[in-house]
């Protein structure tokens, strides 16, 4: 293998930057050629591919987004739209792919394997954390990190006015944001995907706290929540106990952006070089990941397969800490 392409998909996560600085020094360190691509699927089939090299990659790993940027493609999911992709790359002389992102970004290039044979490895990047192969995703620490600091400004404002306060932070899937958010913000209660959620349970430990003289609250609310989001469970909160000052913040993209953290940064860094040594290695239709502090490869349908657990232990923690 003598030339690699790397391009970002899908919703953009801090850390992005710092991985693609990686996957195109360890290329050139090896002695590839590397070409960037352009707003990922969509600019592989628009041909919006060119060469990069180190001074490409310069002054970038402080940076938040992409500098790739992203895209979603809907002409990638059909097979017309799969050949032009190809077509391209074949132009260009593309031999394998790195390609950061979620979910999405490797059912695209499974399926692009499996027709065209191309190789990828992949590398997480969403602050979701909820990529099945990996403990951390590239962005999750950075999310959580913004997240919290919000948190901490609110709960000022709530103790000073006397209000519950219910947090809408990012999870359609997962409370992977939520829960450390939860934990380490102080909140009373955390509403989370993966459990059930009774607004009856809300509305009791609220007014117990209440009545034991406790006057502001914080509520954690993962975006998919089964009982809905912050807006519609502040609602039905407010009126089984109309005394109480409710108020809503929804955190939405601010989450996603930012200058990554260290721990970001080093993770995108390792996960990089893991990626480009993979190609050379043979590896096809794998994501690189850190599980227990090592480096693995997981087939891309495990990874969009597999369900990735939360703790339950830590849903209990915050009971146990809102008493």
């Amino acid at each position: 293998m003598k030339r690699i392409g790397v391009f970002t998909s899908g919703g953009d996560s801090p850390g992005m930057n710092a991985c693609i600085r990686a996957v195109v020094r360890t290329a050139v360190y090896h002695g590839l050629e590397v070409y960037g691509i352009h707003r990922g699927y969509k600019g592989m089939i628009q041909g919006e591919i060119y060469r990069m090299d180190s001074h490409s990659v310069s002054n970038i790993i402080q940076k938040g987004g992409t500098i790739l940027r992203s895209a979603r493609s809907k002409e990638f999911m059909t097979p017309e739209g799969r050949k032009k992709a190809y077509d391209q790359l074949q132009q260009h002389g593309i031999e394998g792919l790195v390609a950061i992102g979620g979910d999405g970004t490797f059912t695209g290039a499974n399926i692009f394997f499996e027709e065209y044979g191309i190789p990828t490895v992949g590398a997480p990047g969403t602050i979701d954390n909820d990529l099945f192969g990996t403990d951390y995703t590239i962005g999750y620490d950075t999310a959580v990190n913004t997240a919290l600091d919000a948190i901490d400004k609110i709960r000022d404002t709530a103790d000073s006015h006397d209000r519950v306060f219910f947090i809408e932070v990012m999870g359609r899937d997962s409370g992977y944001i939520a829960i450390p958010c939860a934990i380490g913000g102080g909140a009373e209660i955390v509403m989370i995907p993966e459990t059930e959620t009774s607004i009856d349970y809300v509305v009791d430990t609220l007014r117990t706290g209440w009545n034991r003289s406790k006057t502001s609250f914080i509520v954690i609310v993962a975006e998919g929540d089964d009982a809905g989001n912050a807006t519609q469970v502040a609602a039905q909160v407010q009126h089984e106990l109309p005394h109480m000052d409710a108020r809503v913040t929804i955190l939405g993209h601010v989450q996603r952006g930012g200058s990554p953290t260290a721990a970001d940064r080093m993770l995108a860094s390792q996960l990089g070089i893991a990626c480009v040594e993979g190609l050379i290695g043979g590896h096809k239709c794998e994501m690189a990941g850190i599980i227990n502090g090592e480096l693995t490869y997981t087939p891309f349908i495990e990874t969009i397969t597999k369900d990735k657990l939360i703790n339950p232990q830590y849903v209990k923690m915050v009971d146990i800490l809102s008493v």
